[in-house]
């Protein structure tokens, strides 16, 4: 079975500060993330291997974006996002 079949995948916007590396100027910027929410029970069919993988199981989210545009109208460079995690658990 695979870990997919335990999570509820929706896409997220969630609003971050973030600093251009280029210019220097702090603004909000819309970040794309994959939000992995564990389903209340484990899917049908599941053996006990399975449903030990899904007691363990966690909700996260991915994030998708890795670079993001200047929102500054002078700079307008693309950047890497290297200060926020690419993976983060949620408490539910």
């Amino acid at each position: 079975m695979e870990e997919r079949e335990f999570f509820h995948e929706t896409t997220e916007l969630r609003t971050h500060t973030l600093t251009c590396p280029k210019c220097g100027q702090a603004n909000e910027y819309k970040v794309t993330w994959v939000v992995r929410r564990k389903r209340a029970e484990p899917p049908r069919g599941a053996d006990q291997r399975d449903r030990a993988r899904f007691a363990k199981a966690q909700s996260y989210m991915v994030r998708r974006d890795d670079k993001l545009s200047c929102a500054n109208l002078r700079c307008r460079k693309p950047f890497e996002i290297t200060t926020l995690q690419s993976l983060a658990f949620l408490v539910d």
